[in-house]
């Protein structure tokens, strides 16, 4: 059975979620044959017009109540329209972690739209919501910064990243797509040798080493990190990275990257070291392709840090 492609729009109301979809299915990249199914669970000031769903090839239907947008509803849906896709606008009110698609159905694609004069207020008020719109999304757009300062655009992007590393983060305003990321924004000294990561901060440096390799390659850091030595690593590799908090206590992940041991002596799990490492960005086979490899200058136990749990969130 082939499975139809969904694609779904989340965030909160008047967020831009109806003007993105409204704007990509008129796009010729975008037409298709058949016929596309718009299911729409709220409404705000943006309408789609009944030109452009004749024009398009859409019909919409409309879901008030969270408990209705269910796998059967959906099926009842494919069984009378026979949609060659399917695209759900979401209400950003509603858990994600509750949303499921019928087995006929394959999640294609995920975009978060945020506004971002009104992010600091939610994200304050409403993390856990906000946590389950991004963590599988696949790209997150802040519309809206403009007289926002970019340090706070930066602070934001930290607090996205935290939750989802891999989705691609769009930032725009009313001139278009704005791009933040300098040197000078990070909060230690890139030039020093080594840089040294305390805290918070190795959260940061991973996020960005994520991001921009580049800035990283052959630099030395220094860091405390807790042993995890994953089984399917080569013989000489183990990770030392930090537990992070990006949303509540029951919402934690383990920043790390792959190190390979100047001496192939590596600590038992669990166990607390302050380690130098060279940085590099080349291929390792557990990553399926190129990314940060810490090559280990010196590895020594330590203590456990006053604060050990990474806190993205406070």
């Amino acid at each position: 059975m082939v499975q139809k492609p969904v694609y779904v729009i989340n965030g909160f109301l008047d967020s831009g979620k109806t003007s993105f979809f409204a704007y990509t299915i008129e796009q010729p990249y975008f037409q298709t044959s058949g016929l596309t199914l718009l299911i729409v669970c709220e409404e705000g000031e943006v309408e789609y017009s009944d030109r452009l769903l004749r024009q398009t090839n859409t019909v919409m239907e409309v879901f008030e109540n969270e408990e209705d947008l269910t796998p059967s509803a959906m099926m009842a849906l494919e069984a009378r329209y026979r949609p060659e896709r399917i695209l759900i606008e979401y209400n950003g009110m509603w858990n994600f972690r509750n949303f499921r698609l019928p087995k006929a159905w394959r999640l294609e694609q995920q975009i978060t739209v945020i506004d971002a004069s009104t992010f600091s207020m939610y994200f304050t008020n409403m993390r856990s919501l906000i946590a389950e719109q991004l963590r599988a999304s696949e790209l997150i757009m802040f519309n809206r910064c403009d007289g926002i300062d970019e340090k706070t655009l930066i602070s934001y992007k930290r607090n996205v990243k935290a939750i989802n590393q891999q989705a691609d983060l769009i930032f725009e305003d009313a001139g278009g797509e704005i791009d933040m990321t300098t040197e000078e924004d990070l909060p230690y000294d890139i030039h020093k040798e080594p840089i040294v990561l305390e805290d918070l901060n190795y959260g940061i440096w991973y996020l960005d080493a994520m991001e921009h390799p580049d800035r990283y390659d052959g630099k030395e850091i220094e860091y405390t990190g807790i042993v995890m030595v994953p089984d399917n690593f080569p013989k000489g590799y183990f990770v030392a990275g930090r537990m992070a908090m990006t949303c509540c206590a029951n919402d934690m992940s383990f920043l790390g990257y792959a190190c390979r041991a100047a001496d192939e002596q590596i600590y038992p799990e669990r166990t607390w070291v302050r380690v130098r490492a060279r940085v590099s960005f080349e291929d390792f086979s557990e990553y399926s392709g190129k990314g940060i490899v810490l090559h280990a200058l010196k590895v020594e136990r330590t203590g456990q840090p006053a604060e050990p749990v990474i806190n993205f969130a406070g």
